[in-house]
């Protein structure tokens, strides 16, 4: 397997955009991440697209606006995940030396596609979700838990929101601008008790764009390339429900994979981008990740590790809560994060000399889904 590095990620801003179509949103992350390499659209190779609903030929959509035809390109969904399953696909396939160069995009308009009418109510044949099974239902059912088992409380909860909102403040991209407090956060508006609005990530258009290259063409453009050291794409299965945990094991095993492939461990990050869907789902993920050990997240909170500043900063974008998310896009956007953080270039929000950072993204992948997909990847410089 060949050193794989990124030499270039764009974003376009996140927000509602109902005026904009995804192949405009699309065209505007891909030229971010063109201009931001040095790279010339002939040099690519090949390309990974994913969007989740409507998709179509999507990379050959966005990609002939800017000149790029006539190579190999793929098509991927793989709900939350599919940004994170087209960037390894390119990974892929630079990795075995099937191609020297290639561009992941993810890209999605959550204002105009069917999301509201398909997942929310449920679709008629959904018979877990016709009983409650919803995605809000869902982690309204692990936070009980963790205040159950961990001594979490609404608070805890409602301070990461915090968190992210005020980390998104500091970010030009994000939806969302604006601070809250503990108390505005809970007095929001409930949604499925105990998870309020402001602890929900909102609907959100925007698309995100990364280039990728074996080391060898990397040195043509850059003398910083930034590694790709760890990359694990899994499923679990569907035995989540029938076991006493709050833990997936499917966000574990995922990460065991992705640490052995980089050789280091969750000590060595410095920075982390992770799916925060809603708000407690967050403090799970630092027990998944072993960012601490189980049930010990709620201290990392308190302590707040996890803010910008802090020995371990999760979610500096914004996250998912303020920043926005975009489905398909969501898995590129944080690896763009990742990489403006390895480089010094992230602004206010910088983590202090970064020098390992771990995006991570789940689709579909929780309570009675836990079949669905986890994509993690450790970059370094």
């Amino acid at each position: 397997m060949r050193e794989v590095a990124v030499i270039g990620v764009g974003q376009s801003t996140f927000g509602k955009f109902p005026q904009r179509s995804v192949v405009e949103l699309g065209r505007e992350a891909v030229l971010a991440a063109l201009n931001d390499a040095s790279v010339s659209p002939k040099d690519i190779q090949v390309a990974y697209a994913s969007r989740l609903y409507d998709v179509g030929t999507m990379a050959q959509a966005i990609l002939k606006e800017v000149g790029i035809s006539g190579l190999e390109m793929v098509n991927v969904e793989n709900a939350c995940a599919g940004g994170a399953t087209a960037f390894r696909g390119v990974w892929k396939d630079i990795a075995t030396g099937l191609y020297d160069i290639g561009i992941a995009i993810g890209v999605e308009s959550m204002t105009t596609s069917p999301i509201a009418r398909k997942l929310i109510p449920p679709a008629k044949d959904d018979l877990e979700g016709q009983l409650g099974l919803t995605m809000p239902g869902i982690f309204a059912i692990l936070a009980r838990r963790q205040m159950h088992e961990y001594g979490a409380t609404l608070e805890d909860f409602a301070m990461i929101s915090v968190k992210n909102h005020h980390h998104g403040c500091l970010n030009p991209f994000a939806q969302y601008r604006k601070e809250f407090t503990v108390e505005e956060i809970l007095n929001s508006r409930m949604i499925c008790d105990p998870i309020t609005l402001l602890q929900c990530c909102p609907n959100t258009d925007g698309a995100a764009a990364a280039i990728l290259c074996s080391m060898k063409i990397a040195k043509r453009y850059t003398t910083k390339p930034i590694k790709v050291i760890g990359s694990a794409l899994l499923s679990g299965d569907y035995t989540y429900l029938q076991k006493d945990i709050t833990i997936s094991p499917l966000g574990s095993k995922t990460a065991k994979m992705a640490y052995e492939m980089a050789g280091v461990g969750p000590e060595d990050i410095d920075v982390v981008e992770l799916h925060d869907a809603f708000a407690n789902e967050e403090m799970l993920r630092y027990e998944e990740l072993g960012l601490c050990k189980p049930g010990e997240g709620v201290r990392l909170v308190r302590e707040k590790a996890t803010w910008v500043g802090g020995k371990t900063p999760v979610n500096p974008s914004g996250g998912l809560l303020a920043l926005g998310h975009p489905l398909s896009a969501s898995g590129v956007r944080n690896i763009a994060e990742i990489v403006w953080h390895l480089r010094g270039q992230a602004g206010d929000r910088q983590t202090p000399n970064a020098k390992i950072g771990l995006a991570h993204m789940l689709g579909g992948a929780v309570a009675g889904l836990e079949a669905g997909a986890c994509g993690i990847h450790i970059l370094a410089r």
